[in-house]
C-alpha cells in the first residue's frame, strides 16, 4: 500500500539545491522515494552534490540542471529539459537565495540600488520561477509550489540576540521573505481551479558556525533546541510535498521551536 507521505517518483525540483538547506531538501525527496533536480546556478558545486549525495544515498534519481531563477531564457530551458527527460515536473522548491556583494550591510549603510536589486533578484526571482513554472503546471494539469521563507517574514527581528556579534538581520531580508508570504498567498488564490497548490515554509535561524553568543542568545528566545540543524525541516517540507497536504493551500507553516511566540 502507497503511504500518502511516500512521493512516488514525484519529480521535485529545488532552486538553491546545493546550499545548506538545499542539500538537506534533495536528501529529504530521495529519502522518500522522489526525484531530485538540483537546481544550481553554481554549476561546478551542483554537480559535486549531486555526485556526493548519489553515492552517500545510493541513488541514481538526482538530477542537475543549471539555473538562474532571474532569467526567463534559463527557466525555459531548464523546463524544458526536464519535460523531455522526466515527462512531468511534480513540484517547485523555490529555495535560493541570490544576493549582490553588498548585501546584509547596517540598515544606515544600505544604499537605495542595492535594497532595490537585492529584492529583485530574490523576491523577483521567486515570481518569476513560480510564473514560468506554473505555465507549465497548467498545462499538465496540477503543480505544487513551496516558498522557502522565514520567521523573519512573519515577526519582527529580535536584535537583541546580534548584540555583542559582527552579525546583523538584513533589512532586504525581512522585507523580501515577508514579501513572499503574501506572494504565496496572493498564487494560492490567483491559481484557483487550477489544480495548483502554493504554500510557505518558514524556517527559524538554522545553524551555520554562528558565534556562541549569538546561539545562547537565540535559544532563551526558543522552546527547547534553540537554532534548528538543517535537517530539521525536512519533515515538513515533504509533508507540503506529499498526498498528505493535498488541501494544504496558501498557508504558511512556521518550523522555529517556538522563536516567533
Amino acid at each position: 500500500m502507497k503511504l500518502l507521505s511516500d512521493l512516488n517518483k514525484k519529480v521535485i525540483v529545488i532552486t538553491g539545491g546545493a546550499g545548506l538547506i538545499g542539500k538537506e531538501f534533495v536528501k529529504a525527496v530521495i529519502e522518500n522515494g522522489g526525484i531530485a533536480i538540483i537546481a544550481d546556478i553554481n554549476e561546478q558545486i551542483g554537480e559535486e552534490v549531486k555526485e556526493n549525495l548519489s553515492k552517500e544515498l545510493n541513488t541514481t534519481n538526482i538530477d542537475f540542471i543549471k539555473l538562474d531563477i532571474t532569467s526567463k531564457n534559463s527557466l525555459s530551458e531548464c523546463i524544458l529539459y526536464l519535460d523531455k527527460k522526466y515527462k512531468r515536473i511534480d513540484a517547485l522548491v523555490n529555495n535560493a537565495y541570490p544576493r549582490n556583494k553588498n548585501y546584509g550591510k547596517d540598515f544606515f549603510e544600505v544604499e537605495y540600488s542595492d535594497f532595490v536589486e537585492n529584492t529583485g533578484l530574490n523576491l523577483g526571482g521567486y515570481f518569476t520561477a513560480s510564473q514560468q513554472f506554473t505555465q507549465y503546471f497548467k498545462s499538465q494539469g496540477y503543480g505544487n509550489i513551496v516558498n522557502i521563507s522565514s520567521i523573519y517574514g512573519v515577526v519582527a527581528p529580535r536584535f537583541e540576540v546580534y548584540e555583542n556579534t559582527t552579525m546583523t538581520m538584513p533589512v532586504e531580508y525581512a522585507a523580501i521573505k515577508s514579501g513572499l508570504i503574501h506572494l504565496t498567498k496572493y498564487m494560492a488564490k490567483y491559481f484557483k481551479g487550477m489544480n495548483i497548490k502554493v504554500n510557505a515554509l518558514s524556517p527559524g535561524g538554522i545553524l551555520n558556525s554562528q558565534p556562541e553568543a549569538f546561539l545562547e542568545k537565540y535559544k532563551e528566545q526558543c522552546l527547547n533546541k534553540g537554532m534548528l540543524h538543517n535537517s530539521d525541516l525536512k519533515g515538513t517540507l515533504v509533508y507540503l510535498l506529499s498526498d498528505m497536504s493535498k488541501y494544504v493551500n496558501g498557508q504558511n507553516i512556521i518550523v522555529d521551536d517556538g522563536f516567533s511566540l
